[in-house]
């Protein structure tokens, strides 16, 4: 299989690299080179050409804005998505998100890019019909584990009263808090991590608590 192939060109690098981010940046670019720009994603109505596009434009224009601004900013970087996804070649693209971070963003690649690779990586890994899972992520757990508090409170705001506990395999817990309704959300730290960055349907976890609670988690707006 593609993804078996692949995991295993670039697991030599994953015993080396302890930039976790940069590890997930170089296979989502192998992972690009093997499949093309025409493969599906977990993005909704998005290839892998507009993903790069998406990647490129996030760390290289003022258009990103529209990642937290939401209307006019938001329409602006969508249309410029496409439009570079149209418009440049997919190995340009490619390169170009290989070649990231920028200078400026370098010293906080790890503590800003780790899940954003990470979620993307597995957008394009489980996009298609073939799917293997990866069994050689251990450090990357322990990784997203260490970072999984301050990104689950952001994407979790918008939940309405619920009192959310992570609960690691290993059975360490996180406790988010956040209303009266206790739920908790149990499995691997990626797996939990692509649950809550909307990747509901795609994720191995398990939701055990109060039945709104649990209804909230898995139907409320994220992020």
């Amino acid at each position: 299989m593609v993804f078996m192939e692949h995991g295993l060109r670039t697991l030599w690098s994953h015993q080396m690299n302890k930039n976790h981010a940069q590890f997930e940046r170089q296979q989502l670019c192998d992972l690009f080179d093997l499949v093309g720009p025409d493969h599906p994603t977990l993005c909704e109505g998005w290839t892998t050409a507009h993903l790069a596009a998406h990647l490129v434009l996030r760390e290289n224009s003022i258009k990103a804005f529209g990642l937290v601004i939401p209307g006019y900013f938001a329409k602006r970087l969508a249309k410029a998505t496409q439009q570079l996804a149209q418009n440049q070649p997919f190995e340009k693209l490619v390169d170009k998100v290989r070649s990231g971070p920028p200078f400026y963003l370098k010293r906080v690649d790890e503590a800003m890019n780790l899940f954003e690779f990470f979620v993307h990586h597995e957008d394009v890994r489980r996009g298609g019909e073939e799917f293997t899972r990866r069994d050689d992520i251990d450090e990357l757990d322990d990784a997203l584990w260490e970072r999984q508090e301050r990104f689950s409170k952001l994407l979790v705001r918008r939940l309405k009263d619920v009192d959310i506990t992570l609960l690691r395999t290993s059975g360490e817990k996180i406790h988010l808090g956040g209303g009266g309704k206790p739920v908790v959300l149990e499995g691997a730290p990626s797996e939990i991590g692509l649950f809550l960055f909307g990747r509901r349907e795609h994720s191995d976890i398990k939701l055990t608590g109060d039945p709104e609670a649990v209804n909230e988690i898995k139907t409320g707006k994220l992020g």
